[in-house]
């Protein structure tokens, strides 16, 4: 594993982290939900990620606690990170999670730093904060726990119920500052997510945690994320998935067509040549120019669920909040008893 020179993911600030093995922990858990699994305890040393000015994305900075993801979509645009580990991206991304143990301590103290402006903070952008691991680490917990103190704007995307268990937390940050919650459910063919989406809760799961977030008084919305040409795109398909994320009662519905980056491209074809040999050369034709889906399928499909949404009475979704500057910052908490001195990742 090359745990020396490494640059940092596109979705990061672009700087060079240097770190050596010794700084890296590694764990397995031999229990039956992280069998199989392999965890890198890491300590970074930055956590506020800034995205590229080139990216599509509609916000400017990320948190991203983990590396890697057990909910093993085979289109997630991910995979290529763990390239810069000399990981795969295929198998490797699945099982090799890299855990930023430090992360709430250190988001805590970026956002006391009088360099910050209070910027909106988008989380669940590159993996899922919540998925499995997040359930042993508990890293979530602290990072909304600082966001919330010091009244930093920020949303969360997630596939994950563990969510929930945060519940508290995120109502107090939505009493101080502006808290976006989305889901994301790309459809809800059961068939179609167990093969693409075989670590992550079921649809009507998530869809049960846009409604205990509605009935908790915060709104949430969902991505509707990805529509998958030629199998989840059938207009009884996106019919039902809109039915039934309006009866959750979400706030809002934004379709995003599959795009397939280098590194999910090629697992995701594997895929597809095991799965529906029948549609590779569909597949090839459609995405022949890149990673996106020609603008004209796009717009096909975004018209017709945001029909759909119509008809069903829900809308498309705004984008998260801009820059916010902070009128009055909490005193930083007092610093820590030194650690020993460790190199380390990001």
């Amino acid at each position: 594993m090359r745990w020396d020179n490494l640059a940092d993911s596109p979705a990061t600030s672009g700087e060079t982290a240097l770190f050596g093995a010794s700084a890296v922990t590694t764990r397995t858990f031999d229990t039956p939900e992280f069998r199989g699994i392999t965890f890198h305890e890491v300590r970074a040393r930055s956590i506020l990620n800034r995205v590229p000015g080139a990216s599509r994305m509609p916000f400017e900075w990320t948190v991203n606690p983990y590396r890697g993801c057990t909910h093993a979509c085979v289109y997630c645009f991910a995979r290529k990170t763990h390239s810069y580990l000399d990981l795969d991206t295929g198998i490797g991304f699945d099982s090799q999670i890299v855990v930023k143990i430090n992360a709430p301590e250190l988001l805590r103290r970026q956002l006391a730093s009088r360099q910050w402006h209070g910027a909106h903070v988008a989380m669940g952008t590159n993996v899922d904060c919540y998925q499995r691991a997040e359930g042993r680490y508990r890293l979530m917990p602290g990072i909304i726990s600082a966001l919330r103190d010091y009244a930093n704007p920020f949303s969360i995307l997630t596939k994950g119920t563990l969510i929930l268990r945060d519940l508290d937390l995120l109502r107090q940050a939505a009493e101080v500052t502006e808290v976006g919650i989305s889901v994301s459910v790309g459809f809800t063919d059961r068939e179609l997510w167990r093969t693409v989406e075989p670590g992550t809760p079921s649809p009507e799961r998530r869809l049960d945690v846009v409604r205990a977030l509605t009935d908790a008084g915060i709104g949430c919305g969902v991505l509707m994320a990805p529509v998958i040409p030629f199998l989840g795109d059938h207009p009884d398909q996106l019919r039902a998935t809109v039915r039934a994320i309006a009866a959750s009662g979400a706030t809002s519905v934004t379709p995003l067509v599959l795009h397939l980056r280098p590194g999910a491209r090629e697992w995701y074809m594997a895929w597809l040549r095991e799965h529906h040999p029948h549609l590779v050369a569909r597949y090839e034709r459609l995405y022949a120019e890149g990673a996106y889906a020609p603008k004209w399928y796009q717009r096909r499909i975004t018209r017709h669920v945001h029909e759909l949404a119509t008809e069903f009475g829900i809308g498309p979704s705004a984008r998260p909040g801009g820059h916010r500057r902070l009128p009055l910052r909490p005193e930083p908490p007092a610093p820590a008893e030194p650690e020993p001195t460790q190199l380390t990742l990001l």
